[in-house]
């Protein structure tokens, strides 16, 4: 459901397209047995990611992808690296950040810039 509406969104001429995090989980047994025939990985959060951004264009549209609860600060770095290695643009993580102690949130967003700019080592 989330590479469709990214889809959508490109094809409606969106240049910036902002989705949740795919699950694997598919609700429409149509959509199950395309992916299966298909042959599509959904076992990762990463071969989802890419599965997304390829839905926009192949990767023309930026495809970031928006937070979610507070989240533990290995989970929310794990979810970074999936969001990288697949081949997304970004993460929003405002609440993850914002309801941190400020020592702790520049720390924590200090290890996200690591990730995203090509150290991939948290702080």
């Amino acid at each position: 459901m989330v590479a469709y509406a990214a889809q959508i969104a490109a094809q409606l001429g969106a240049n910036i397209v902002k989705v949740k995090l795919p699950s694997s989980h598919l609700e429409q047994p149509e959509a199950k047995k395309s992916y299966e025939t298909n042959h599509v990985p959904l076992e990762k959060l990463a071969d989802r990611v890419r599965h997304v951004v390829q839905s926009c264009f192949d990767g023309r549209r930026i495809v970031i992808f928006s937070g979610g609860p507070k989240v533990s600060d290995e989970k929310l770095l794990e979810e970074v690296r999936a969001v990288k290695a697949g081949g997304g643009f970004g993460s929003i993580i405002g609440r993850n950040s914002f309801q941190r102690p400020r020592v702790e949130a520049i720390k924590l967003l200090g290890s996200i810039m690591d990730i995203y700019g090509g150290s991939g080592s948290a702080r």
